[in-house]
């Protein structure tokens, strides 16, 4: 069982920047695919970013690309989104999720989820 644990949320003005953590602990696998959603009031939780733990290969929902930066510390178990440029539309709670499954974009697929942490952005 792994546990995540997100940090880093809070309020910033538009064109603002924020970084996001997420810390795993618990028993991990050697190989796994951790990745950031989001959630708005009255919408569906959509995905933001993912990264391949071993690889670091990462990916990006078009709506955050060149803006946002996922990234990892295996030596601390942590993952990391960096925004920049922030728009208010960015205005989300923010979920760290973890598979062992194949790269994905569905967060039905994911297994493991944080608590969430409220990123608020305003005009």
């Amino acid at each position: 069982q792994a546990q995540l644990v997100e940090s880093g949320g809070g309020l910033v003005q538009a064109g603002g920047s924020l970084r996001l953590s997420c810390a795993a602990s618990g028993r991990l696998l050697s190989t796994y695919i951790m990745a950031w959603f989001r959630q708005a009031p009255g919408k569906e939780r959509e995905f933001v970013a993912r990264v391949n733990w071993r690889s670091g290969i990462t990916a990006y929902a078009d709506s955050v690309k060149g803006r946002f930066t996922i990234s990892r510390d295996i030596t601390k178990n942590t993952m990391y989104l960096q925004m920049n440029a922030l728009k208010p539309e960015d205005t989300a709670v923010y979920y760290c999720a973890m598979t062992p499954s194949l790269p994905t974009t569905q967060a039905r697929l994911y297994d493991y989820w944080g608590q969430g942490t409220q990123v608020t952005v305003s005009s």
